[in-house]
């Protein structure tokens, strides 16, 4: 088994220091959205062509498929820019929304929010569970301007409360995600993790693809999912 998959499947993360040349790093950013200065992020990735292409791009199946399986989809990309303007900390979390093209009631599905016009919904943990995210560095992500720290394994755990994150933060020894411009992250979103802010901010731009290998609800679609199986 491939190193980078046992280590999500065990870490719940992996770290690929060296993924994407500079040429394709260089092309991919004349492609993609400034960020506005107050909001330091742009949702809906997927929906600019040079992005959806790389998700669904051999070089990051090579990374998808070990883990989910040749079947499995991108359903939501999101362009993160950590800058002195939005140089804010991030509390340990989950990630636990997805988005969807509209909402349908569903057992275990909620509760329902809406983001950028898009509506977005907490799934049962059995979707979660079978989703992994691709974080693409564009700049260099050090101790310096506020990378991601994750608690390794943490996934393992299922959903938690809000009341159970402090106890898993004194149980497990925190660990900072260095990753070199062109460097890639895998993760899954069970996995509790969190940001501080940059000690010498600047540009922490981070393209983050999610991936997903299970039907929703009946009547219930992926708002972006070229591959396929949208609904049941």
């Amino acid at each position: 088994m491939t190193p980078f998959v046992t280590q999500v499947a065990t870490l719940g993360f992996a770290i690929i220091p060296a993924f994407l040349g500079q040429d394709d790093l260089v092309t991919l950013e004349r492609s993609l959205p400034h960020p506005s200065a107050e909001r330091g992020g742009v949702r809906n990735l997927l929906d600019i062509p040079a992005v959806a292409d790389l998700a669904d791009a051999d070089q990051m199946r090579s990374l998808i498929d070990p883990i989910l399986g040749s079947d499995a989809f991108p359903v939501r990309g999101i362009l993160f820019d950590k800058t002195p303007a939005t140089n804010w900390r991030v509390s340990w979390h989950q990630d636990l929304t997805i988005a969807v093209t509209k909402r349908v009631e569903a057992p275990e599905y909620g509760p329902w929010s809406e983001k950028d016009g898009v509506v977005h919904v907490q799934p049962p943990e059995a979707v979660l569970e079978r989703m992994v995210a691709v974080r693409l560095h564009l700049d260099h992500s050090g101790a310096e301007n506020g990378p991601l720290r994750v608690l390794p394994g943490s996934h393992r755990a299922g959903k938690l409360l809000d009341a159970e994150i402090p106890t898993w933060r004194k149980k497990i020894p925190e660990v900072a995600c260095l990753i070199p411009r062109g460097g890639v992250l895998l993760m899954r979103p069970l996995l509790l993790h969190a940001s501080s802010p940059a000690v010498e901010p600047d540009h922490r731009r981070v393209i983050h693809i999610e991936y997903a290998s299970s039907v929703l609800a009946e009547g219930l679609q992926w708002r972006w999912a070229r591959r396929g199986a949208r609904a049941a």
